[in-house]
C-alpha cells in the first residue's frame, strides 16, 4: 500500500507545480464525486485548468490518480478503527462500520475503485479489512456475532450498502442497522 509519505514524496518540490498537482487533486475528487471513478481525465485536466500532460506527468494512471486523491481519508477512517477498540466489543464494531459508511457512501470513485480487483486502492481494501478484522474477531469471540461470517463478507455490505443513494442520513443508519443486526449471533430455543 501507498503510504502518505510516498505520497507526499510525488508531491512536486517546484511551487508552480505543486499547485498543479494541489489543483489536480481538487478537481480530481469533484469529478469522482460527480462522476465516478471513470470521470474523463480531460474533465480533471480541464477543471484544474491544466494540460492534459500535466495531469499524466504527475499522475501516469487513473488508479495512481484515484489512490492519491483517496489515500489520506482511508488511512483515517483505518485509524478510526483503533479509536473505538476499547469500547465493548459490540458497540466497537457497529461505530466503526457506521463511520465506514458514512464515509464511502459520499464517494462514488471509492466504491467503484475499492470493487476493483486491479485497482491500485488494493492496499486501502487490504488496510480496511486489516482495521475491521480485529473489531469483527472481538465480537465473535464475544459471541456476539456470528462465526460464519468473515471480513470480506462484512466489507461486501458495506459497499452495497454505501452504493445507494438513501433520501436521508436516517434512512442509511435504518438499513446499515437491519444488515448488522444479519451478523448478530441468534439465540437458539
Amino acid at each position: 500500500m501507498t503510504t502518505l509519505r510516498e505520497l507526499e514524496l510525488r508531491r512536486p518540490a517546484r511551487a508552480d507545480a505543486r499547485r498543479n498537482y494541489d489543483a489536480l487533486i481538487k478537481a480530481a475528487r469533484g469529478a469522482f464525486a460527480e462522476l465516478g471513478a471513470d470521470a474523463p481525465l480531460e474533465e480533471i485536466a480541464r477543471r484544474a485548468e491544466v494540460g492534459i500532460a500535466t495531469l499524466y506527468r504527475n499522475f501516469p494512471t487513473r488508479e495512481v490518480l484515484i489512490e492519491s486523491v483517496y489515500l489520506e481519508e482511508v488511512e483515517a477512517v483505518c485509524e478510526a478503527a483503533a479509536e473505538v477498540a476499547g469500547l465493548e466489543p459490540w458497540t466497537a464494531l457497529t461505530t466503526w462500520l457506521d463511520r465506514l459508511v458514512d464515509y464511502v457512501g459520499t464517494k462514488r470513485a471509492l466504491i467503484d475503485a475499492l470493487n476493483r480487483e486491479s485497482s491500485a486502492l488494493q492496499g486501502c481494501r487490504v488496510g480496511l479489512v486489516q482495521a475491521g478484522g480485529p473489531l469483527l474477531a472481538r465480537a465473535q469471540e464475544a459471541g456476539l456475532v456470528r462465526d460464519d461470517i468473515g471480513i470480506t463478507e462484512v466489507m461486501q455490505i458495506v459497499s452495497g450498502i454505501s452504493g445507494v443513494s438513501f433520501a436521508s442520513p436516517d434512512m442509511r443508519k435504518k438499513v446499515l442497522g437491519v444488515a448488522l443486526d444479519g451478523l448478530r449471533t441468534r439465540a437458539v430455543g
